[in-house]
This record gives structure tokens, C-alpha cells and sequence, in this order.
């Protein structure tokens, strides 16, 4: 399996989560502030130079006001132009 950073799918992924800190009105700082990280460490997910977990990420939906199960629909279906194929063993 190839590494996620620099691919379309992360990129993907950033696009929303910058959006939805937007959206909510909040800086780097004001929600590097409600998770008890460093402004860098936002700056690096969104900068596509650090990757989220899936707890993190749950974390971040949450620090910003929105439903992770939602949002994660919407992101996977916004991959979904990007679908790879890997093979599968019988």
C-alpha cells in the first residue's frame, strides 16, 4: 500500500478540513487551542505534512462543532473520483 501524504485522497481530506475550521470561525490558533495542541500542529495537518488518525480526527469534528460520522461520509464520498484498485487474494 502506498504512503496517504501527497496523494489526491489527502489532499481531499485537507481541502474539508480546512473548510470546516473556516466555516466554524475559528483560526489555527483558536482550534489548536480547544484540542490542547500547537498551532503548528494544525498547520501541519492542514498543510498535508502531518496525518490524522481516526481518533484525531473524531477529536477534530468535535472541536469544531460537527458530526465525524457525517463529515466522514462526505469526505469518502468526495474520494471516491480517486478509487484505486488493489488487488485481491482468493
Amino acid at each position: 500500500m502506498p504512503k496517504s501524504l501527497g496523494t489526491p485522497e489527502q489532499e481531499t481530506l485537507i481541502r474539508h478540513l480546512v473548510g470546516m475550521r473556516a466555516d466554524a470561525a475559528l483560526t489555527q490558533r483558536d482550534l489548536a487551542a480547544i484540542l490542547g495542541v500547537t498551532p503548528s500542529w494544525v498547520a501541519k495537518v492542514e498543510m498535508g505534512e502531518r496525518r490524522l488518525d481516526v481518533v484525531e480526527f473524531y477529536w477534530w469534528c468535535q472541536a469544531i462543532g460537527v458530526n465525524p460520522a457525517d463529515t466522514a461520509k462526505a469526505i469518502v464520498g468526495a474520494m471516491t473520483k480517486h478509487r484505486r484498485r488493489f488487488p485481491r487474494n482468493k
